[in-house]
């Protein structure tokens, strides 16, 4: 049971957590914090906090469960804010894409706190962010990674990972660099690429037709692109050595495959497509 909950960044990921957390009667109180206090105004109207501040210090003030889920870029200042004013024994967890970069922030602002923060990352969400788009169930039978560090308590792990379980999610264990590692490859990379995509089709003269007459395919591959754009530049910098290594080879490869089509070598163009079929069947 986690006496006071506090959620830092209460959108999407956080503003669903809150929901099936309240749902299970796993929280007694739930206290939300961010810089827009209308979206704020907004969770309690929901339901899905009780009551909130804008400085998230006040907000994490005598609670024993922290969730930051703000941008990367944020995370060192919250970090820094919360520090002094949750409970001496309280558990401060993020639900940050890249972990390094929380790590080295958590190390340079929590002090002797370092030893209850558990780094993580829930494997779930959507193109949508705020907490209007928060929904329940929104991480059964979903993943959440956890980075524990050297400092981490076990204790603090156990907890953390009893309240991802207790929302429906499978729980795994990663290194930092690992982790990071692989989300550029499966996560950060696709989201570059659609980004790119939609910014190129929407530069080009025929733009109103282009996407006019889209059919399904342009829809699905660039979804992610209506992501929120903070975020995600955010998630670029922070991740950016696991990032440039998977463009790189992301480039090579492309630039393989069009100079293929250029000379009109069609047994290249084939194997590929017939591989990567092979291997989207086996996994999806």
């Amino acid at each position: 049971m986690i006496r006071r909950l506090c959620i830092v960044g209460t959108g999407l990921i956080g503003g669903s957590l809150a929901r099936d957390l309240r749902r299970l009667g796993a929280v007694d109180e739930v206290v939300g914090s961010s810089r827009c206090a209308t979206n704020l105004e907004r969770a309690v109207e929901l339901g899905i906090i009780d009551r909130f501040d804008t400085d998230p210090g006040r907000a994490a003030a005598g609670a024993d469960m922290v969730v930051v889920a703000v941008p990367l870029g944020a995370t060192e200042m919250v970090l820094e804010r919360v520090r002094d004013t949750v409970e001496d024994d309280a558990i401060i967890t993020d639900v940050g894409s890249a972990k390094g970069s929380v790590v080295a922030a958590a190390r340079a602002s929590l002090g002797a706190r370092l030893t209850r923060f558990v780094p993580g990352h829930p494997v779930a969400g959507t193109e949508h962010h705020g907490v209007d788009s928060s929904i329940e169930r929104l991480f059964e039978r979903r993943r959440v990674i956890l980075t524990p560090i050297e400092e981490t308590e076990v204790t603090a792990l156990e907890r953390v990972s009893a309240m991802w379980r207790m929302v429906g999610a499978e729980v795994v264990e990663m290194d930092v660099a690992h982790h990071d590692e692989i989300l550029a490859a499966t996560s950060h990379l696709p989201h570059m690429l659609a980004y790119t995509l939609v910014s190129m089709l929407g530069g080009m003269k025929d733009r109103p037709e282009i996407f006019g007459y889209s059919a399904g395919g342009l829809r699905d591959f660039t979804r992610v692109a209506s992501s929120d754009p903070q975020m995600w530049h955010d998630i670029c910098f922070a991740n950016r050595a696991a990032m440039m290594g998977v463009i790189d080879r992301f480039r090579s490869e492309l630039d393989q495959l069009a100079e293929a089509v250029r000379r009109g070598d069609s047994e290249y163009v084939y194997a590929v497509f017939t591989r990567s079929k092979a291997i989207r069947d086996r996994y999806s």
